[in-house]
């Protein structure tokens, strides 16, 4: 195969960001058809892809398409799946020992996952976790765009 005239870092980097991006246009979408949730999860499986394949990743990159993943499943109504990427992302963020934003993030996922396949108990533990968290770790921005993110569940 011939070289690319392109650095490959460089695209991988670029398409997991605009991947991300795309798929938060999806999800900003009203009304979405059916078509649309695919590529949405196909974008949302891009991001990760790319991400994993650029050297320069973080954890935290990593973290957040786990996250990305899950939303999208919860909102295409895909219990399972939503619930295996909160579980990836609350591992991650643990293991890694992220920013407590991304631990929040992790129960607001797992919170998420609980509420389509309506383990209401469930919901109420993660919701409290990520509250805890927010009330006591985040401040400005990031704990008003968590409580409003939980507020949709």
């Amino acid at each position: 195969m011939q070289t690319p005239d392109f650095d490959k870092q460089t695209a991988h980097r670029y398409f997991a960001a605009d991947s991300f991006n795309k798929t938060w246009e999806f999800l900003e979408k009203q009304d979405r058809a059916a078509i649309e949730n695919l590529e949405m999860i196909s974008t949302c499986h891009a991001s990760l892809w790319h991400w994993m394949q650029f050297e320069g990743h973080t954890d935290e990159n990593i973290s957040i398409a786990y996250w990305q993943l899950s939303r999208v499943y919860a909102v295409t109504n895909q219990p399972s799946n939503a619930f295996s990427f909160a579980m990836l992302c609350l591992k991650i963020t643990q293991d890694k020992h992220l920013s407590p934003f991304c631990l929040a993030y992790a129960y607001e996922a797992l919170a998420r996952a609980a509420s389509i396949s309506n383990k209401s108990e469930e919901v109420s533990t993660y919701v409290e976790q990520a509250k805890k968290i927010a009330e006591s770790d985040l401040k400005g921005d990031e704990k008003q765009q968590l409580l409003d993110d939980l507020n949709t569940i």
